[in-house]
């Protein structure tokens, strides 16, 4: 006998449909997997047949045939282990095959015919609608991570048994409800407050204008100026994830199994900092079967690069395309997928190799070839997308010993928000765009015009700092976000002079 269950494959954070044919007959006991299976499925027939029966049902003596649909698209790890086996239950007529079209099954199975829990159940949840299934069957301790996205019946099981029972009695069992996903809000009471920094009103005021607009930014200064002190505080005035935002988020999280709390989705926006011996694969996703590396798990949030010149020369090249396209495409022999990487980049950096160049009270060691081969790490082109590059000078004894603090993490944060809301009405209608560093050409036209002053000052800089046409680009960018912290709906000369003092430190080596 022929059955068919639902299940699905995961490419990216896309979830494609896939089709358990399972087909018993006559011959030889023997069990035979196509459709591209990967070891962990050809390893599933061991573990299906060893679960059926600890479930105490009969395991056919038969030929069992089982076909993994689309032929031409890989299949990977132990999901479909459940669907597997509900598909031989089917086949040998120990299930009632009535709903088997309705529903998807995703999840593994062990030997004694308990359900385990499977990464990348978030993306199928959110997919579910799209491809005409009506509920989705789970291991139970997926089941709250699924019932988060709405319009689609989740629900989670223990065992094969309870599965098998749902489908023979379905009216005795309710699906999965879940708490309002953003309901449990993470405090910022453990978030490194901005009121504990002392001095250092430019590397302050730069964070804001990043937070507000999204802008890369980069710390450049000597050992113990302050650098990462200030980077770790910029998640404590960034705003919270919608909730489109956050189920994205969550996907990428979800597909790489590192979703701490499953019936909650992820409210806090992402700091990444990975080490400076990270390979380019970690850092920008990869593997036989294509995971997201460091930039998409930093989607919507934070990538923090301390030590920037530490990292290879040819690791941070990789970042050059996702930072101009918000997203990193990895190509393999059998595939292609594509990953978000909306990320904002904030780095920190010493001037040269001994720290002290520049510095007013310690001499640099380091010879002018060598500063040279330092900065040289750092292209032209990926310097050109950072869009505020500050100094951060080493603090005087005055201000080291001042006992008195600049504003909080949360005052800050409210102009963060008011000027996240003046360009979310902006680009209201415009998909994909939520903040100032995300502008396309026509935006730029159409939001930072100039008056004559502003263009006359725009275009002095460009010709003493030689800024390419994308620097000048992001320059006006910054500038929008300067006029929105401040309440202006029209771009000042002011805002651009400031944006422009940004880029220099590029220039300075």
């Amino acid at each position: 006998m022929l059955a068919r269950v639902w299940s699905a494959a995961i490419a990216g954070i896309d979830a494609i449909k896939v089709g358990v044919e399972v087909d018993v007959s006559g011959g030889l006991p023997k069990i035979v997997v196509v459709g591209l299976p990967d070891v962990a499925i050809q390893e599933s027939r061991e573990r299906v047949k060893a679960a059926i029966k600890n479930a105490d049902f009969a395991f056919p003596v038969r030929k069992i045939v089982i076909n993994l649909t689309p032929a031409d698209l890989r299949k990977e790890g132990p999901c479909f282990d459940l669907p597997i086996s509900v598909g031989i239950l089917a086949a040998s007529e120990q299930v009632n095959p009535q709903l088997l079209g309705d529903y998807l099954f995703y999840g593994e199975v062990s030997l004694d015919g308990t359900l385990r829990p499977v990464t990348g159940v978030l993306p199928i949840a959110a997919a579910a609608s799209s491809m005409g299934i009506a509920g989705l069957i789970l291991p139970l301790g997926n089941a709250t991570e699924a019932a988060v996205v709405k319009d689609i019946n989740v629900y989670g099981f223990s065992s094969l048994g309870q599965v098998v029972d749902f489908l023979n009695q379905p009216d005795q069992y309710q699906p999965v409800v879940a708490e309002n996903p953003l309901a449990k809000q993470e405090s910022l009471d453990h978030v490194a407050n901005l009121k504990d920094v002392k001095g250092q009103l430019q590397g302050r005021r730069a964070l804001e204008i990043a937070a507000a607009g999204g802008h890369n930014l980069i710390f450049v200064g000597p050992p113990g100026s302050g650098k990462t002190m200030l980077a770790q505080r910029l998640p404590g005035i960034l705003p919270r994830l919608s909730f489109s935002e956050a189920l994205e988020v969550s996907q990428i999280h979800s597909v790489a199994g590192l979703l701490r709390d499953r019936g909650q989705l992820i409210t806090q926006r992402p700091f990444r900092s990975p080490h400076h011996s990270a390979s380019g694969p970690s850092l920008v996703g990869g593997g036989t079967y294509p995971r997201p590396g460091e930039i998409s798990l930093a989607h919507k949030g934070i990538l923090f690069l301390d030590e920037l010149t530490e990292f290879k020369r040819n690791v941070l090249e990789y970042l050059r395309q996702p930072l101009e396209d918000g997203q990193v495409t990895i190509s393999r022999t059998r595939q292609s997928v594509v990953f978000p990487a909306q990320f904002t980049l904030i780095a920190s950096t010493n001037p040269c190799p001994c720290g002290y160049f520049g510095d007013p009270i310690q001499n640099c060691t380091c010879s002018p070839r060598q500063r040279e081969n330092y900065w040289a790490k750092l292209s032209g082109p990926l310097m050109d997308r950072i869009d505020l590059q500050v100094a951060v000078n080493r603090l005087k004894p005055e201000e080291m010993t001042r006992q008195t603090m600049g504003e909080d993490t949360s005052t800050i944060r409210e102009r963060v928000i008011a000027a996240r809301k003046l360009a979310e009405e902006r680009f209201e209608g415009e998909p994909g765009i939520s903040c100032n560093a995300e502008m396309r050409s026509h935006h730029l036209r159409d939001f930072c015009g100039l008056d004559d002053a502003s263009r006359n000052l725009l275009e002095g800089a460009i010709r003493k700092l030689g800024l390419s046409a994308r620097a000048m680009d992001r320059v006006l960018k910054v500038s929008r976000t300067i006029a929105d912290l401040t309440g202006d709906r029209h771009l000042q000369s002011n805002h651009l002079a400031e944006a422009i003092q940004y880029r220099t430190i590029d220039r300075m080596h």
